[in-house]
């Protein structure tokens, strides 16, 4: 039997805090594999983002067109394309697959900025995402994340509520434009690099062993508050989630 594949773009933070270095963990912490594509090469610690390069978009197709023509893909799980041009290059890619597979999970996590609010990528952020909303089946953003977006034509929407204050944090999930389920978390003390790559590698991992997608949910965010509870330091500042945990039944 082969393990379930997730595709993934996103661009490398040599932290190994966020990006590939989160999913490719997160992912296998759910029994899935990661083929990641890098997007982009940053400059980064787990404070802040220093500089952005983008991957040429003819290298990033060669890269995913490589597993395509071998591997069998459960899930696509999109965090930074880099550029306007890699994101169309991705959506041009998205449509093949879904001509293949139309009910390929597509998990996008639409990083607008760092969590010190640095630029992730060489465009306007959301002008770079470039129709990626319209091909995923769930877009993951937080509160300030959602307001920038605006409404958006995906089957599935959870916003995280991270962001806000409160003793609890409360994520809303929105199928087909209406409110339903929230759920509520406690708020964990102290700042972390890479939660929401963490939370949205979790859900394409989940997806791709074949879970719907309110199990999946729920799943993923257990796993994510345990990974964040269970976090550590490897510098002063934000601390990066233990993510190599056996993943929620």
């Amino acid at each position: 039997m082969t393990v379930p594949s997730v595709l993934v773009f996103a661009g490398l933070d040599p932290g190994g805090g966020a990006g590939l270095a989160a999913d490719v963990l997160a992912i296998a912490a759910q029994g899935a594999h990661a083929l990641p594509v890098a997007t982009a090469l940053t400059v980064q610690d787990n404070n802040r983002v220093h500089a952005v390069h983008p991957v040429d978009a003819g290298l990033v197709l060669r890269q995913a067109e490589a597993l395509l023509a071998r591997c069998r893909i459960g899930a696509v799980k999109i965090g930074i394309p880099g550029n306007r041009e890699n994101a169309q290059a991705i959506a041009g890619l998205l449509r093949r697959l879904r001509a293949i597979d139309p009910d390929l999970p597509v998990v996008l996590d639409p990083v607008l900025a760092s969590g010190g609010g640095d630029a992730l990528g060489a465009d306007d952020p959301v002008e770079s995402l470039a129709g990626l909303p319209a091909l995923a089946t769930i877009v993951l953003p937080n509160e300030p994340e959602a307001c920038h977006l605006g409404s958006l034509p995906c089957p599935h929407l959870l916003i995280t509520g991270g962001h806000g204050d409160g003793q609890f944090v409360v994520n809303r999930w929105y199928r087909g434009g209406e409110l339903a389920r929230r759920w509520r978390w406690p708020r964990l003390p102290g700042d972390y690099h890479g939660s929401g790559c963490t939370l949205a590698a979790a859900l394409a991992g989940r997806l791709a062993l074949g879970e719907g997608m309110f199990d999946a949910l729920g799943a993923a965010q257990a796993y994510c508050h345990a990974a964040l509870a269970q976090s550590f330091a490897i510098a002063p500042g934000q601390r990066i989630p233990r993510r190599f945990l056996q993943p929620t039944p």
